[in-house]
């Protein structure tokens, strides 16, 4: 049977992204000066305006002004030309402490005010109720699905001929998408291509198309790949000038499936970017990635979905769920029970585990958060694979 999926990706410059960009650089100057500071940073964008509103609590003194400014100008948007200017857009600033209510939960989980718990992984409580997906097969070397690692490709790609200089007249923002086909569950082709971008008007629509297939498609979709049924789509509306915050509004935390796997697997439905690593929307989801990975990158199974779930100041994850897909060399319930002897899941455990309480995730805030192997981000690494293979060596299977 043959069956298409689609994934998007979008550039830095997409609206919603420069406000997943401002709201996590915002997040790394707090952290750089205090680890342990309690943030949930939110933008929203439109055109000559920036709005930067949330809660943030510890021990910093951060401009976030001029680190929205700074943030803007790198993405691209450092003149009239490209319809936003991060040197002259207004800017309104609306920050507050974190409500002490939810920080009574956080600061000291039920466990241990309880005594149920002792110890430093037991200290502090899930920032939030909630579900997170984490997810892996074997699509790619970077263990995600293909259809949204090449769209990421491309879109990386775009702004790096805008960059370099290669393409000049490209402007900030743009979109990505790729639909592959599958015939009884194998990748046999690339059925879609579709890049949409920004540019200047002096160009011409046949000049972006065919400078998009030399320098975007052509270098990241693999030509075995591609036959004479592909469809390609570059600028299908004729004309992409207006962009930016300038042609549609951006908002913190709008490109969930983007950020995570490409509608492949399930989402809880929070957002990362400007988010401390307390709050679980953010640290479980890269937990629940680590842990698929290894399962999958152990020989456990050839796609892994794990969800985590959790109550507000609670430490222990109220449910651990894994779904194989028929992949498995067990069945989940043994899978399960693996994932919690070899994987605290506890929200201190995990910050220190990731090492999540660095200043690292403006580089996340575009290109997704998964499959992240050109950074030297730990919920991307395969190091517990030798120990979960040792573990299951005497197990029986399903």
């Amino acid at each position: 049977m043959k069956t298409l999926f689609t994934s998007e990706s979008v550039t830095e410059g997409h609206p919603d992204k420069l406000c997943d960009q401002v709201s996590d650089a915002i997040l790394d100057a707090i952290l750089a000066q205090d680890p342990k500071a309690h943030v949930a940073c939110e933008c929203a964008v439109k055109t000559g305006f920036l709005m930067i509103f949330g809660e943030a609590s510890g021990n910093f003194d951060v401009d976030y002004e001029a680190v929205a400014r700074r943030t803007i100008c790198e993405i691209g948007y450092d003149s009239d030309d490209v319809c936003f200017n991060g040197n002259t857009c207004e800017i309104m600033v609306r920050m507050e402490e974190q409500s002490a209510d939810i920080a009574m939960g956080v600061n000291e989980s039920y466990e241990a005010k309880s005594g149920l718990e002792k110890g430093e992984n037991a200290s502090i409580g899930a920032g939030d109720q909630g579900m997170m997906f984490g997810y892996a097969c074997r699509e790619t070397a970077e263990l995600m699905p293909m259809s949204l690692q090449l769209a990421h490709r491309m879109a990386k790609r775009l702004a790096t001929v805008r960059k370099d200089g290669t393409l000049p007249y490209l402007g900030p923002d743009g979109k990505t998408q790729v639909t592959v086909e599958y015939d009884n569950g194998e990748i046999t082709r690339i059925d879609t291509v579709v890049v949409s971008t920004q540019h200047s008007e002096d160009v011409s629509l046949d000049q972006v198309r065919k400078d998009m297939m030399d320098y975007v498609v052509d270098p990241i979709i693999p030509s075995g790949l591609i036959d004479d049924q592909t469809r390609i789509y570059v600028n299908p509306t004729g004309r992409f000038v207006i962009g930016g915050p300038m042609g549609d509004s951006g908002l913190t935390g709008r490109k969930i499936i983007v950020d995570t796997y490409g509608g492949h697997s399930a989402h809880g439905g929070g957002a990362f970017s400007g988010k401390d690593p307390t709050k679980v929307d953010r640290s479980a989801a890269y937990m629940a990635r680590y842990i698929a990975k290894n399962i999958v990158a152990a020989g456990i199974a050839d796609e892994c979905e794990v969800q985590l779930a959790y109550a507000i100041g609670v430490a222990e994850p109220v449910s651990v769920m894994v779904e194989t897909f028929g992949t498995g060399l067990f069945n989940e319930e043994k899978i399960a029970s693996l994932i919690r002897e070899y994987f605290d899941m506890r929200p201190a455990a995990i910050i220190r585990r990731l090492r999540l309480d660095r200043p690292q995730y403006r580089q996340l805030a575009a290109y997704g958060h998964m499959g992240r192997t050109d950074l030297d981000v730990m919920w991307e690494k395969t190091d517990m694979a030798e120990e979960l293979k040792r573990a299951i060596g005497g197990a029986s299977s399903k």
